[in-house]
């Protein structure tokens, strides 16, 4: 009689047991992180972390290693926009055939592996799942002052048939003072996969980082993302989030503002349709003076879709002058789409400016009618209307190309999804 395969944790165990040897880096903060994901699980929806998005379909699944090696992935690298310098990474691993000629600041994790103190992993069962089987990423480290032009990572995930795979890129970003940089990401594939990635950033004194991410996986794809970013003082996290692909897809954002006058942008958009079900989560740790952040989620749901938002303001008593503001929106499509909002303020100290809100609705009758009424064909109206309802928080990505990366993507989808 055969055994049962195993899955959910189970499986990423066994898998570390059979890779140990030979994953990068020192193997203590692996095995600590093992016996994290051992002792925790996955989180659950009694997780108030989690209430709003379920992770049986992981639980459920038999994830194996990826065969880099064995797939092409031309096909899927020429639907990449070429902004800037471009690094390549398939299935989780650092593809320096397909990528342009790394610049100096760039190094592979695979190569120069060891985490960072960022992360929780003692806390984030994902963390500690990506910790336990991280197997390469980007490391970019710009010294002061220097000005790092624009990197785009590019993540592609191959298809392939009759395996469920899993991979756990792992990146670590720096700023150096007065450094200045955009980063750019792009993730997409084909077929199901789990694409479980950390990200470190540190923003230093009176550094920039524009930081910009397009989500286009596969649609039955899990992508499982969680970042950390640290902003000194005077320093700008400026991030936007675009997701459009996956089954079931989370990006959750751990930002604190270290510094006095540090800024911190958070901004997104989830597009989905069918059974999709995206998960926007943030929490902005104001922890000195004079701090400003900015977040506005944007969500436009048809189908059966389901999108979340969770966005937290921290306070710390020390951290007058606070200047925060989040805001979410949803427009529904559909009368069987539907959206979870839970912005939250948590505030110790007493001379700041926080605001919170959330808004849900249909698209305007009236204004359709108008559209409609000037001989503009039903879906054509329809579109015009979502685009609008888009533009504030993609028009307020800076960087040129990247903005016409994303323009472009929301076009495409909804020529693909007309609703």
């Amino acid at each position: 009689m055969n055994a049962p395969i195993a899955t959910g944790v189970p499986a990423f165990l066994a898998r570390f047991e059979g890779l140990r040897t030979r994953l990068p880096g020192d193997p203590a903060p692996r095995l600590a992180a093992a016996e994290v994901l051992r002792t925790l699980g996955l989180p659950g929806r009694r997780n108030e972390a989690w209430h709003y998005t379920n992770l049986r379909p992981i639980e459920d699944a038999a994830f194996s290693e990826p065969l880099t090696a064995l797939r092409d992935s031309g096909m899927l690298l020429a639907r990449v926009p070429h902004i800037g310098t471009r690094l390549v990474f398939v299935d989780g691993r650092f593809r320096v055939d397909l990528s342009d000629t790394p610049p100096a600041i760039f190094r592979p994790f695979a190569m120069h592996a060891r985490f960072g103190d960022l992360a929780q992993p003692a806390r984030e069962p994902l963390v500690a799942l990506n910790t336990m089987l991280a197997e390469d990423g980007a490391i970019i480290t710009l010294p002061n002052d220097a000005d790092g032009g624009t990197i785009t990572l590019v993540s592609l995930a191959t298809e392939a048939p009759g395996r469920t795979t899993a991979f756990h890129p792992r990146h670590q970003i720096r700023v150096a003072a007065g450094a200045r940089l955009t980063l750019v990401e792009v993730a997409l594939g084909t077929g199901t996969y789990l694409h479980n990635p950390v990200t470190e950033i540190a923003v230093e004194d009176g550094a920039t980082l524009t930081h910009v991410r397009l989500q286009d996986e596969s649609p039955s794809a899990y992508h499982l993302a969680t970042l950390y970013s640290s902003v000194a003082a005077s320093g700008t996290y400026d991030s936007f989030t675009l997701t459009l692909g996956g089954r079931l897809s989370r990006t959750e954002i751990h930002a604190t503002l270290t510094g006095a006058g540090a800024i911190a942008h958070l901004n997104a958009a989830q597009i989905l349709t069918g059974i999709q079900h995206a998960d926007f989560t943030s929490v902005v740790r104001h922890a000195a003076p004079n701090g400003t952040s900015r977040q506005t989620v944007k969500n436009v749901l048809a189908g059966s879709s389901r999108g979340v938002f969770q966005g937290r303001i921290e306070v710390a008593r020390d951290a007058q002058k606070t200047d925060g503001y989040q805001m979410n929106q949803a427009l529904l499509l559909s009368p069987d789409a539907e959206v979870n909002s839970k912005p939250e303020l948590e505030i110790f100290a007493d001379d700041v400016k926080c605001s919170h809100g959330a808004t849900v609705g249909e698209l305007d009758a009236e204004q359709l009618f108008y559209l409609r009424s000037r001989g503009v064909p039903a879906s054509e109206a329809r579109a015009i209307l979502v685009r609008a309802f888009l533009s504030e928080a993609i028009e307020a990505v800076a960087h040129d190309d990247a903005r016409a990366m994303l323009e472009r993507a929301v076009s495409d989808w909804w020529e693909q999804h007309p609703a």
